[in-house]
């Protein structure tokens, strides 16, 4: 039992999966910090010097300083200014790990994409790939080598 633990344990994608947590986790308390010291204080300063952590209703109708008292009274409060900040937070995470994915996903190989056609070198018409006349101007056109090939075992 200990053995087929152990061989789970340490499985790379087990690994992988407990780094992408931590990272993750480390990720959130960036975005938080930024969303809470960086980006809210300017926005709070430029409509009219609200600080959004202490927007919050009491809802047993008193009125306090600030969130901060409010709890330590024991009221019960809507948390208007933390729900916002949560929100910004949640969109800035969704933005980074969306650009992540976008960059992800340009490093991946695209597949080769198989060509059937070619171009007539008289006309510019496409054309399939074996064709050995165009069909808009009627022009003669090389066989292909593997058909002239196959022609001259023929012969």
């Amino acid at each position: 039992m200990w053995k087929d633990f152990k061989e789970f344990a340490l499985k790379g994608s087990l690994i992988d999966l407990a780094i992408g947590v931590i990272i993750g986790t480390q990720f959130n308390n960036v975005v938080q910090s930024l969303v809470k010291d960086i980006i809210m204080p300017p926005f709070g300063l430029i409509i009219n010097r609200v600080n959004f952590t202490e927007l919050f209703i009491a809802l047993n109708g008193n009125k306090y300083p600030n969130l901060a008292a409010a709890q330590a009274a024991g009221a019960p409060t809507i948390n208007i200014g933390v729900f916002i900040n949560t929100i910004i937070t949640f969109l800035i995470v969704a933005f980074a790990l969306f650009l992540l994915v976008k960059q992800i996903n340009r490093m991946r190989r695209q597949p080769a994409k198989e060509t059937n056609t070619k171009l007539c070198p008289y006309c510019l018409s496409t054309i399939p790939l074996k064709a050995t006349r165009c069909p808009q101007c009627t022009s003669d056109l090389e066989a292909p080598a593997s058909q002239r090939l196959s022609e001259a075992a023929r012969s």
